[in-house]
């Protein structure tokens, strides 16, 4: 079992930085995929970034590219997003996730395998 808890969401201005985090805890977090997903409301689950098992390789959602940063560490068991330049269209739940196959990184959230509560980052215009 996998327990997943986000923080740092907020209320920003277009153009600022939040730094999203995920704590991690139950089996071993190292040797997962992790991965950030969001939902806006009326919308489906979107992929947004995710870091195969030793940080060799990550992969961006279209919409977030150059703009969105994932790291992890592996000591404290926890996954970053960092987000610049933010827009009212990123406004959403965060999710941080957990895919088993630590060397791959899959795009769908059906694949994923455990998932946090979410945390709210709401963009004003």
């Amino acid at each position: 079992q996998v327990q997943l808890v986000e923080s740092g969401g907020g209320l920003v201005q277009a153009g600022d930085s939040l730094r999203l985090s995920c704590a991690a805890s139950g089996r071993t977090f190292s040797a997962y995929t992790m991965g950030w997903f969001r939902q806006a409301p009326g919308k489906e689950r979107e992929f947004v970034a995710g870091i195969t098992w030793n940080g060799g390789r990550t992969l961006y959602g279209d919409s977030v590219k150059e703009r969105f940063t994932i790291s992890r560490d592996n000591a404290k068991n926890a996954v970053y997003l960092q987000m610049n330049s933010l827009k009212p269209e990123d406004t959403a739940v965060y999710y941080c996730g957990v895919d088993f196959p630590g060397h791959i990184i899959r795009i769908r959230p059906d694949e994923w395998d455990y998932w946090g509560q979410g945390t709210q980052v709401t963009v004003s215009s």
